[in-house]
């Protein structure tokens, strides 16, 4: 089957160029099939180098490809690469990657051979391995999902992952289930609104490497949007 990874990306000049050859080099070696695969960089409207970075390795690689998004906000950016794509299987992964590339040989044969229709890593389960990350993120972490499973009913362990995974024909109906959102909460509608429609999803417990160096989440803004998220797409159910 064939797949597209797409990596959001907004002013990522310092690292683009690195990580993503670190990627690339990772597929060729466990996916050498020619045409097999695309990494679709996501360009959210970057005011650096970023764009001429991700132009320069499109020239290199024949399986690279930039998705200029006109407006900020990663749930856009995911939109706008998945809905072009052609590709058997889509998902996304930050550019810091920071869940162990292992998974996504895991990830990919959950939806290739298993059967399953998403996957998600989760970064709460007992057989989890975190390293570095705060306490303030964890707790913050697992208080959103708290309230995801209070407020919304779902059974997922962790929405806020960025390692997920869908057969490509999901994502349209997802999106009319209210998966809609422009911003970061749009990979966690994704999981509820695919739970509610009773798809079959995989839960995939990661080795993650949190980069609190590089972070621009702002914590307070992004739980304040995630709430009022939350109350809308519960209307929409």
């Amino acid at each position: 089957m064939t797949f597209d990874v797409t990596i959001p990306v907004l002013n990522e000049a310092e690292t683009l160029d690195r990580q993503v050859r670190i990627l690339y080099d990772f597929l060729c070696m466990h996916f050498p099939e020619k045409y097999q695969w695309r990494i679709v960089i996501a360009d959210n409207g970057s005011t650096d180098d970023t764009r001429h970075i991700a132009e320069l390795l499109c020239n290199e690689f024949s399986e690279i490809q930039l998705v200029r998004v006109p407006e900020k906000g990663v749930g856009l950016a995911l939109k706008t690469s998945w809905t072009q794509s052609q590709a058997d299987i889509v998902g996304y992964m930050d550019l810091d990657l920071a869940t162990d590339l292992q998974h996504f040989i895991q990830a990919y044969n959950a939806l290739a051979t298993e059967g399953f229709d998403v996957v998600y890593g989760t970064r709460l389960h007992r057989k989890s391995r975190v390293i570095g990350r705060s306490l303030k993120r964890e707790i913050t972490s697992r208080i959103f999902n708290l309230l995801l499973r209070t407020y919304l009913g779902t059974r997922f362990s962790d929405g806020m992952c960025g390692f997920k995974w869908l057969r490509r024909e999901w994502v349209q109906p997802l999106m009319d289930g209210g998966a809609v959102s422009n911003g970061w909460f749009f990979s966690t509608e994704l999981l509820a609104v695919a739970e509610w429609k009773g798809l079959k999803m995989c839960e995939l417990p990661v080795k993650w490497t949190d980069d609190t160096t590089g972070s621009k989440v702002d914590i307070p803004r992004l739980a304040k949007q995630y709430i009022r998220a939350m109350r809308v797409l519960k209307h929409r159910r």
